[in-house]
């Protein structure tokens, strides 16, 4: 649905993209995740076809960008990051404006306009100018030019940033969705959105990709996975004691507020001999917790070390 090869985009001496080559294939939800000024934006500008690459090329269903733009751009729905559109409009001229752009004769244009006005539950403000709106509406907005079209491809820069908690999870509601009958390539610097809405992550930095797994791949090379974290409020336990069952490889203990996380040697599972201990020493625990892996922690690794991020990189190779 949407292919990149060896996609590069050069300033002068500075590499923004440097030879991207990803595949994304149909109903996934990808996300491009990267540190600010990873080079999502760039990507995302040139598989749209508002950016030529300088070298390198992308399809969007299977049409070249270059060579054949406008039916690429057909199949593809775009909300740049920020969600850009003509204040001074109301929504209701905005989103009849992108429809006329979009070709539709006037039947189906009224028909267009009215399934996305429904489906983003845009009624109440089609009157209002769209420099009144909320971020969280002005996004919804954003969207609804994305989709007027119907496109079998959705690709969404930083969709949910500057939001507040309420309108991510209303945006986020919206993406989830749209992702059962499209596939969608999310640009974001937020981990919290790959929880939320990814099936699939590729991770860039300074240009290139250094990873492409799963949410869940990319958990278990932490070295959280498969940790054992819990709080003991009516007392602790000595480390030592927990040091003396065999699975254990290392413990810590939180100096904040004395939550103990306990780590499994490799291939070691310890939640059972964990709470199996915790029992017949009677300690009153409120929370235990089988770690799945953190993601932050892995992103770190993957883009600040050289040495973490050669490895990953190598594992796609």
């Amino acid at each position: 649905m949407i292919e990149t090869d060896r996609l590069t985009r050069c300033y002068g001496s500075l590499t923004a993209v440097d030879a991207l080559s990803l595949c994304v294939e149909p109903g996934q939800v990808l996300g491009l995740l990267g540190p600010n000024g990873a080079g999502k934006t760039t990507a995302m500008r040139m598989i749209s076809g508002f950016l030529a690459p300088t070298s390198g090329t992308a399809r969007v269903c299977g049409y070249d960008v270059g060579r054949e733009p406008l039916k690429a751009r057909r199949a593809l729905g775009y909300l740049p990051e920020g969600a850009p559109s003509y204040g001074e409009m109301t929504v209701r001229e905005f989103l009849r404006f992108i429809v006329r752009m979009r070709g539709f004769s006037q039947d189906a244009g009224y028909r267009r306009f009215h399934a996305v006005v429904q489906q983003l539950q845009l009624e109440d403000v089609l009157g209002v100018s769209i420099d009144s709106l909320s971020k969280g509406l002005r996004r919804r907005v954003g969207l609804a030019q994305a989709i007027v079209h119907d496109p079998p491809v959705l690709m969404l820069d930083e969709p949910t940033d500057g939001l507040d908690p309420n309108q991510k999870h209303a945006v986020r509601q919206l993406i989830d969705m749209m992702a059962r009958d499209r596939t969608i390539l999310i640009s974001t610097h937020l981990l919290e959105e790959v929880h939320a809405l990814c099936n699939r992550v590729v991770i860039i930095a300074r240009g290139k990709l250094l990873a492409d797994a799963t949410p869940a791949e990319l958990e278990a090379r932490s070295r959280y996975h498969g940790a054992v974290s819990f709080s003991a409020p009516g007392g602790g336990m000595s480390q030592e004691m927990l040091g003396r069952l065999p699975q254990v490889a290392a413990i810590e203990v939180d100096p904040l507020d004395g939550r103990i996380t306990v780590f499994p040697k490799p291939g070691e599972r310890i939640l059972d001999a964990v709470e199996t201990l915790l029992r017949e020493q009677g300690l009153e625990v409120s929370e235990i917790q089988l770690e799945r892996g953190r993601l932050d922690e892995v992103f770190r690794q993957i883009t600040t070390g050289s040495e973490h991020a050669d490895r990953y990189a190598g594992a796609q190779a």
